[in-house]
């Protein structure tokens, strides 16, 4: 048989193997859940935290989640360190005074891998969820102050 016949069968075997076998990887809502219980608390009240101590840390971290998945996805390379032969995201030109938020992240990480008592959550995810969380937490203290403003006013 001719080699590039043989190339191009076995091309389309493997091709028809990955559609047709089923993979046991799925995502699923609740996977801390069952994994790490304490984690999505834990990232909560470290955001929460932040946010007290420096009012911008919401929309630092929401703007820290929109670049690390505006290039290539959200993988969490926005939080890449320099090394020797490689210049990370953090210290990238755009990035340089622009991006805040990185010692929350790690703050979250060591917090989560603590009590979890082993790395569990992935950069990517913690980047995700805290940007959630910034968002509810700051949406929510908006929305507050706004509810004391308008009834002070009503009652003028």
């Amino acid at each position: 048989m001719d080699s590039h016949l043989q190339s191009f069968l076995v091309v389309v075997m493997v091709s028809l193997a990955t559609f047709i076998v089923p993979t046991l990887a799925q995502l699923t809502p609740d996977y801390y859940d069952k994994v790490c219980p304490q984690a999505l608390p834990i990232i909560k009240s470290v955001v929460n935290q932040a946010i007290i101590r420096e009012k911008r840390t919401g929309a630092s971290l929401l703007r820290l989640h929109f670049h690390d998945c505006f290039v290539n996805g959200c993988d969490g390379s926005v939080l890449l360190d320099d090394t020797p032969f490689f210049l990370g995201e953090k210290t990238a030109l755009p990035n340089i005074n622009s991006l805040r938020g990185f010692e929350v992240v790690d703050e979250i990480k060591a917090a989560v891998d603590q009590a979890c008592k082993r790395p569990v959550v992935s950069c990517a995810d913690i980047l995700a969820i805290a940007a959630r969380d910034s968002v509810a937490i700051v949406s929510v203290i908006q929305i507050n102050l706004s509810s004391i403003l308008l009834r002070n006013y009503c009652i003028v």
